[in-house]
C-alpha cells in the first residue's frame, strides 16, 4: 500500500464511503503476507517510497507470479530484477500488460499514474558490455519516478568521447557510472563533475579483472571526491541509492 492508498482510504471511512470492516479487510494483510515461500512486505512503499521489488532469480517461475500476483493489487507499479524470459511469461499470464526489458532482466506492472519525476539522474556506462547492468539501473531509477538519461559506451580508452558530454552531465542531480575492466571511468567522472556519483563495478573483463574485483577495488580506491560504490553488477542497488538521494530534492521542494 502506497502512501495515497492509505490516505484515500481514511478519507473514504472518514465520509462514510467505506465501511470500517471494509476497510480492516484491505489492511489486514500490513504490515506483510506470508505465502509459505516468501513474506511478501506490503509495508514497504510506506516506509520506502517504493513497493517491495522482487529479485527473481532463483525462484521458480510459479514463485515469481504469485510475488507478483500479490503485490499489484491496488495503484502499485512492481518491478522484478534478474528476470528470465520464463519468468515474464508467466507474469504476462496475470497481467497482459506486464513489460520485460531482455537486456535488463527486468519486469514491470505499471499500476496507477505515474509518479512525479523528482529528480534527474545520468547512466553512464564504460563499454557496450556493460549494457545490462547500466540497463538495469535505468528502469529501476524510471520506475521509481525520475528523469533518466543515458549516455553509453564512453569508457576511459577513448576518453574524447566522454568530453563531448559535458553538458549532458552538467543536467543530471545524480550520476550512475557503469564500468567493467578497471572501472576507471568512475574516478574520471567523479573529477569532472560536482553531483553525486555512484560507481558500479560489472564482471566484464579478462583473467586479472577477477570477475569485477579488479574494478570495486578500484572504484573503492578512487581519489576523486563524491564517488560512492556498489556491489558488483547492481544495476539495482545503484538506481535505488540515486533514488533515495532525488528524493531529498522532492522534501526541499515541498
Amino acid at each position: 500500500m502506497v502512501k495515497n492508498e492509505l490516505r484515500q482510504l481514511l478519507e473514504d471511512v472518514k465520509n462514510n464511503r467505506v465501511e470500517i470492516s471494509d476497510a480492516l479487510n484491505k489492511l489486514k494483510h500490513l504490515p506483510y503476507e506470508d505465502l509459505g515461500f516468501a513474506v511478501v512486505d506490503h509495508h514497504r512503499a510506506l516506509r520506502k517510497g517504493f513497493p517491495e521489488v522482487i529479485f527473481c532469480q532463483g525462484k521458480t517461475v510459479e514463485q515469481v507470479a504469485q510475488i507478483f500476483n500479490k503485490l499489484c493489487q491496488g495503484t502499485r507499479s512492481i518491478l522484478g530484477t534478474r528476470a528470465s524470459r520464463e519468468a515474464y511469461g508467466a507474469v504476462k499470464e496475470i497481467y497482459p500488460d506486464a513489460e520485460y526489458h531482455e537486456l535488463a532482466g527486468t519486469i514491470v506492472v505499471r499500476r496507477g499514474e505515474e509518479p512525479p519525476q523528482k529528480g534527474n539522474i545520468l547512466i553512464m556506462s564504460a563499454g557496450t558490455a556493460d549494457l545490462p547492468v547500466a540497463e538495469e539501473a535505468f528502469v529501476t531509477a524510471e520506475i521509481m519516478g525520475n528523469h533518466v538519461k543515458s549516455c553509453y559506451d564512453v569508457g576511459v580508452a577513448g576518453i574524447h568521447r566522454l568530453l563531448d558530454k559535458l553538458e549532458l552531465i552538467r543536467w543530471a542531480h545524480v550520476i550512475i557510472v557503469v564500468a567493467g575492466m578497471e572501472g576507471a571511468l568512475a574516478s574520471v567522472v567523479g573529477g569532472l563533475a560536482d553531483q553525486p556519483i555512484v560507481a558500479v563495478p560489472t564482471s566484464v573483463g579478462y583473467g586479472a579483472s577477477f570477475n569485477g574485483l579488479s574494478a570495486l577495488l578500484c572504484m573503492l580506491n578512487s581519489c576523486a571526491s563524491g564517488v560512492s560504490v556498489v556491489n558488483i553488477d547492481n544495476g539495482f542497488g545503484a538506481a535505488a541509492m540515486a533514488n533515495a538521494i532525488t528524493r531529498l530534492l522532492e522534501r526541499t521542494e515541498a
